[in-house]
């Protein structure tokens, strides 16, 4: 399980499956970013938590679905987009309470200085998955994660920094690139491009999370 090996496994489904995951995604990548763009220009400066509640309302689909890919497609399967977000659609509630819950973990651990949040976004890293392929509820996922992701800290952090940090500079190149007074369509733009490259994290979690699922599966 070396992280440069599940980068590169990664990389590779990603490039194949690139027109899949795009055409099921990015139609919900680019409506969430629209929808905080709109309410941004509306409310302005406090839009913050309007814009976490549009993110809870918005990233359990498009994540959910992108989890069910990579499980058909780990079985040699080719499900129907359709299908895909027809089952997400119904688990939203539940993944989108996980989202709030982690959300708020997160953001508490980091108020503590930057390392407990950042050690508990590690330990939660698998919950999502649990919750859409086995069907476990929002605290016994997050429960199981803890459990699961135990010895396996620093394989998780190294593969987040693998593709956070190109993943940072890409997004800063861009501000600083780019125009400061954005036209709307631009920064629509931006905002969806950088969120749907963001799922790639969700590949190669997907990716590691197997590997470690595999061993524990009964024989």
């Amino acid at each position: 399980m070396n992280p440069l090996t599940i980068i590169q496994d990664s990389l590779y489904f990603f490039r194949r499956n690139f027109a899949s995951i795009l055409t099921l995604c990015l139609p919900l990548v680019i409506l969430e970013a629209l929808t905080k763009q709109l309410l941004g220009s509306a409310v302005g400066d406090g839009s913050a938590s309007w814009q976490l509640l549009i993110g809870l309302l918005f990233y359990p689909l498009y994540t959910g679905a992108l989890i069910l890919f990579l499980d058909a497609k780990s079985r040699g399967e080719e499900p129907a987009k359709r299908n895909l977000l027809a089952a997400t659609l119904r688990m939203w509630p539940t993944f989108a309470v996980l989202t709030a819950l982690s959300t708020l973990l997160i953001m508490a651990g980091l108020s503590l200085f930057i390392v407990p949040g950042v050690w508990v976004m590690i330990k939660l890293v698998f919950s999502e998955y649990l919750l859409v392929l086995r069907g476990l509820g929002p605290l016994e996922a997050m429960r199981e994660s803890f459990k699961m992701s135990k010895g396996h800290v620093v394989r998780i952090l190294v593969c987040v920094l693998f593709v956070y940090i190109p993943l940072s500079v890409l997004e800063g190149l861009s501000f600083y690139v780019l125009p400061d007074q954005q036209s709307p369509l631009l920064s629509l733009i931006v905002d969806s491009v950088s969120s749907f490259l963001q799922l790639f994290i969700s590949v190669v979690m997907f990716r590691l999370f197997m590997l470690i699922d595999e061993p524990a599966q009964p024989a």
